[in-house]
């Protein structure tokens, strides 16, 4: 192993890929790889901590962005920050010019056998494929059959898992066919690392990512067939492993991001239902698998399709992407009969071999596994059905413990048509840079293709998994492994490239996709639930504050504040109770149901004030200390308030959400004097209602006299100029009504507007005097309704 230089020379001399593996850094005989060495020149120029400074700078990246991984185990699952390998792969434009090559190549050869399967069937019935394989994958859905896709294509979107052979050939250890995730999290990599490596990226020639989505985006939009139909995402919703890239990808491309309860099937019409009603979807790229799709035809158990969605299919009323029944490309035992399939509809052998594969269902393959077992991995998804372990040479050679088969061979002939084989494999490895010291680790890539109006598409470059250890069977992120860059270097200089279509001229104003009723009940109710941590976080503080001036006594006021937050779920045992922490939960679920229409300064926000509250629930404070934690608590509400009021863009979700906070802030206000505008509260309620309003200094300035019921209901209930009192929201929510959009059967004034003017009119006209207890329930009747004619207009 040499290198040129002393700095390169000491970086890569404890670099010690394991015998007989290949290496991406190093080239057979040692050498650097010419791709990597400018950043390796610059790895080994930096101090420790300069390069820790740049790789907590990517990590920064992606912990503000709001990237994750979902994590399960038996208790659940949570949301672990995305694990990315700081040090990209580094491939060559040359070799990846050849790799692209073969991907598509496989990409059609996969279209074609698709189209095979859920047409003529000729693979099947001219002996290319057994029948058995195909009927007992549960992905091939007879349903489909005889259904034509509507875009005159089959799949439109591909992953490929890859890994380098010893030799250095390339070669495919899966097909991801049903729903590929991962190019949006090959986008977030790609802006971290760039962080990272800013300086060598900038002069590396790596080929941008923006170029492959503009002509995918372009392709799917073109799949419209009327100027109003809508480019949707279908996903499962936010418990999904990957749902973070689902909500990624509606943003970056412009599509709705929907889930099956969002859409309709009306007279054959795929639909999404609106805040204006139902509207056509033209093209659906689904994230979820097919069976789920349509309960009424596939899988009657699923929550998560519509009904009705095979027949809009059939009527060819949309285009699926990918189409329901890709999954069956997936299946392992398809590998074993590519090669053939192959040279028999292309007459050219695959670019890109498979993992050897084989399936045991023939008598020469079940001979070959038996002879070669020890050698061989059995296929993931019946491996569970093996009474013994293949590197248990007793076994091998003897009984199997606990079956009726005496021998391999018996047992092979048993459930060989149910046993997929494939030769072990061995991984190359890549740099990876562990506890400040450069390492090989075992590396598989998945690289993407799209299919474009000019035919299928690669993108330069995808992602890599990454062993946590030199086992490299430890490559998933469940298992501790992370995630890198894949960089493809060329010669010549790479100019920057956006997603945006390059235009001259004036700017083009492009009208904002509808809102789904689904997004708007979520931001509407997000409102309101943080509106209602905002109200019990200053009434809790209220209590605290004066168990401190008590003495930690028990006294009247303090027993009625009590009765009143027993009302709300909420104890006073401690500063930040539980029913505390579940508002701030709530408002988080809500809003990580529409984080595609969501600020990451936004999100984290709200995700910090859940963390904050979670941390303080912990300490039993009380008393000052409480009242410290609330105050904090209240400042970061605050802080979320301005960000939603002054950085998100005024649309109709914003809108919603603004409903929800205003249409909350009067009903907490209205239930708040029902209990401490009576006059029978005990002495200090009325300055507890002004302090809930942040009103105290207000009140001082307008009213020289002590706080009695008057001054309180004309501050908190009449006063127009305050922005806690009802008939301050109530104004808020007609200029809010006003611009939601109409109906297509609206010709005059809707109940939710009268209903709105009705109120307001009635408390622009009132005197204190006459807002009595009864009138406060009745106005806090008239706003709850309001929030019923809001659903019932809009959200459902």
């Amino acid at each position: 192993m040499t290198a040129p230089d002393p700095d390169l020379r000491k970086l890569v001399e404890g670099y010690s890929p394991p015998n007989g593996v290949a290496d991406e850094l190093l080239q057979p005989d040692g050498r650097l790889r010419p791709v990597w060495r400018p950043l390796m020149r610059l790895i080994a120029q930096e101090e420790p901590e300069a390069l820790a400074e740049r790789f907590r700078r990517g990590d920064q990246y992606l912990h503000d962005a709001g990237v994750y991984y979902r994590q399960y185990s038996g208790s659940g699952s949570t949301e672990r920050d995305w694990p990315l390998s700081h040090v990209p792969v580094m491939i060559g434009a040359e070799e990846w010019e050849t790799l692209g090559a073969g991907i598509v190549q496989r990409a059609e050869l996969l279209e074609r056998v698709m189209a095979d399967l859920y047409g003529p069937g000729r693979l099947v019935e001219d002996g290319h494929l057994p029948a058995e394989i195909v009927t007992r994958i549960p992905e091939w859905l007879r349903p489909m059959v005889g259904v034509p896709p509507r875009s005159g294509h089959y799949l439109h979107f591909l992953a490929f898992e890859l890994g380098r052979a010893p030799d250095g050939q390339w070669f495919v250890l899966g097909d991801r066919t049903q729903a590929p995730s991962g190019a949006g999290f090959a986008l977030e990599n790609r802006m971290a690392t760039g962080r990272v490596f800013p300086d060598v990226f900038a002069r590396a020639n790596v080929t941008r990512l923006a170029g492959f989505f503009r002509s995918f985006r372009d392709t799917l939009n073109g799949y419209r067939s009327q100027p109003g139909g809508r480019v949707g995402i279908l996903t499962p919703g936010q418990h999904n492993a990957t749902y973070y890239e689902h909500a990624y990808m509606a943003r970056y491309l412009g599509f709705m991001l929907l889930e099956g309860d969002d859409l309709r099937v009306e007279d054959d019409r795929l639909t999404v239902r609106t805040i204006r009603g139902s509207e056509p979807v033209n093209v659906l790229w689904r994230r979820l698998d097919s069976s789920y799709a349509d309960p009424l035809e596939l899988n009657g158990a699923s929550t998560l399709g519509t009904p009705g969605m095979v027949s809009a299919l059939r009527a060819g009323a949309f285009t699926m992407v990918n189409a329901l029944g890709s999954g069956v490309l997936e299946a392992r035992a398809l590998l074993a009969f590519l090669p053939r399939i192959a040279e028999e509809l292309t007459g050219a052998p695959l670019r890109l071999p498979n993992i050897a594969t084989w399936w045991c269902g023939q008598a020469a393959e079940r001979a070959y596994v038996r002879d070669n077992l020890s050698r061989m991995m059995i296929g993931p998804a019946y491996s569970t059905r093996l009474p013994f372990d293949v590197d248990d040479a007793t076994a091998l050679g003897g009984r199997f413990r606990g079956t009726a088969h005496p021998s391999i061979s018996d047992w092979l002939e048993a459930e060989g048509s149910q046993l997929v084989g494939q030769e072990a494999v061995t991984l190359s490895t890549t740099p990876a840079m562990i506890d400040g010291a450069l390492v090989p680790r075992p590396m598989v890539m998945r690289v993407f293709a799209a299919r474009t109006r000019d035919g299928w598409t690669v993108m330069p470059g995808g992602y890599a998994r990454i062993g946590r250890t030199e086992d490299p069977t430890a490559l998933a992120l469940q298992d501790g492994g992370s995630v890198a860059d894949v960089w493809i270097v060329g010669k010549d200089r790479v100019d920057p490239d956006t997603l945006a279509p390059s235009q001259t001229g004036a700017a083009r104003y492009r009208k904002q996709g509808n809102l789904p009723s689904r997004a708007a009940d979520n931001l509407f109710w997000m409102g309101r639930y943080v509106e209602r941590a905002d109200s019990a976080v200053r009434l809790l503080r209220a209590y605290h504050l004066r168990l401190q001036d008590s003495g930690l006594q028990e006294t009247p006021l303090l027993a009625h504040v009590q009765g009143h937050l027993d009302g709300m779920g909420l104890s006073t045992e401690r500063g930040v109770p539980e029913g505390l922490q579940e508002l701030f939960d709530s408002a988080q679920n809500c809003a990580g149901k529409v984080r595609d229409r969501f600020s990451t300064d936004g999100w984290n926000a709200l995700g910090d004030l859940s963390l904050s509250a979670r941390a303080l629930s912990r300490a039993e404070s009380r008393g000052d200390a409480a009242a410290r934690e609330l105050s904090m608590l209240l400042r970061k509400l605050a802080g979320f308030a301005g960000l939603v009021h002054d950085n998100m863009y005024h649309s109709s979700g914003w809108r919603f959400l603004s409903i929800g906070r205003a249409l909350e802030r009067a009903l907490q206000t209205t239930w708040l004097l029902d209990s401490f505008a009576d006059p029978e509260a005990p002495r200090g309620s009325f300055d507890v209602a002004i302090e809930m309003g942040d009103s105290v200094m207000t009140h001082r300035r307008l009213y020289p006299v002590e706080a009695n019921r008057d001054t309180l209901i004309d501050l908190m209930v009449l006063e127009r100029e305050n922005p806690r009192s009802v008939l301050y929201q109530l104004d808020r929510l007609r200029e809010l009504e006003v611009m939601l959009p109409m109906k297509a059967e609206d010709v005059r004034m809707s109940d939710l507007a009268r209903l709105i003017l009705r109120t307001q009119t009635a408390l622009s006209v009132a005197h204190p005097e006459e807002v009595t207890g009864a009138q406060l329930g009745g106005l806090r009747a008239d706003l709850s309704a309001m929030s019923d004619e809001l659903s019932a207009r809009y959200l459902q």
